[in-house]
């Protein structure tokens, strides 16, 4: 029998804890808590939660380096719950690793409904045409293969978010076509987004250093001023 989606909530304010736990319970998800950075960090490593809901403002520890240990050892989704006035954290964030992010004040329907569509990214279960949107995809020396969940360069490993991996795999699939940010959050991310748009560009930037040769002259992700972004229509000359 398949256990149930874990959740881990880091955040100090009691409060949130209560009712977002409660709700979470309510939606069908196993939760565990707790209040500090560090007792994060040893529930993260002993029960291996597949999301993990972190405030940036903890007592003991910066929540960015929680998010950093927590990506430096795992792929499991983090969503950060940020103050509407911490916008260079919350940016710092999404380079780090976060997959995404909710604002204080918040509703815990917000919450699972963005917890929901980052398991269907991960499941699959956004593609309209399963057979066209999991078959590998080539592209010059750049290869991803949506059911491994795996890219790699030049033959070598990429090590991916996994909300770079599904922006990166929404390009590919639509090759030249250009994607302003609002159609590629919700075509990659699968739900309306309200925040900023600086949002994907942090996303963009991430993916860039991690694929391009040259992150300032992108061969497989470009820029169309004016618009968003879309995936290279001819292959690069060169690796």
């Amino acid at each position: 029998m398949q256990r149930p989606t874990r959740v881990l909530i880091i955040e100090d304010q009691v409060k949130i804890v209560h009712w977002l736990s409660e709700f979470l319970k309510q939606a069908h998800f196993e939760v565990l808590t707790a209040y500090d950075g560090r007792t994060g960090l040893q529930l993260f490593e002993r029960e291996k939660p597949d999301v993990v809901l972190l405030d940036l403002m903890l007592p003991d520890m910066d929540g960015l380096d929680v998010c950093r240990a927590i990506r430096q050892r795992s792929d499991a989704f983090i969503i950060m719950i940020t103050a509407r006035v911490e916008e260079t954290d919350r940016l710092i964030g999404l380079e780090i690793g976060a997959d995404d992010y909710v604002t204080k004040p918040f509703s815990p329907r917000e919450v699972v409904a963005r917890i929901r569509a980052l398991l269907r990214r991960a499941s699959g279960a956004l593609a309209p045409n399963s057979a066209s949107q999991e078959r590998p995809l080539t592209f010059g020396a750049l290869h991803l293969d949506p059911n491994k969940r795996l890219c790699t360069l030049n033959g070598e490993p990429v090590s991916l978010t996994p909300t770079e991996f599904d922006i990166l795999h929404t390009l590919m699939l639509n090759r030249g076509v250009p994607f302003t940010r609002e159609r590629l959050i919700n075509e990659a991310l699968g739900y309306d987004y309200a925040g900023y748009e600086r949002t994907i560009d942090v996303h963009i930037r991430n993916l860039r250093r991690k694929i391009e040769r040259d992150p300032q002259n992108p061969q497989y992700i470009q820029t169309v001023f004016g618009i968003g972004y879309r995936f290279a229509e001819s292959e690069p000359t060169e690796a």
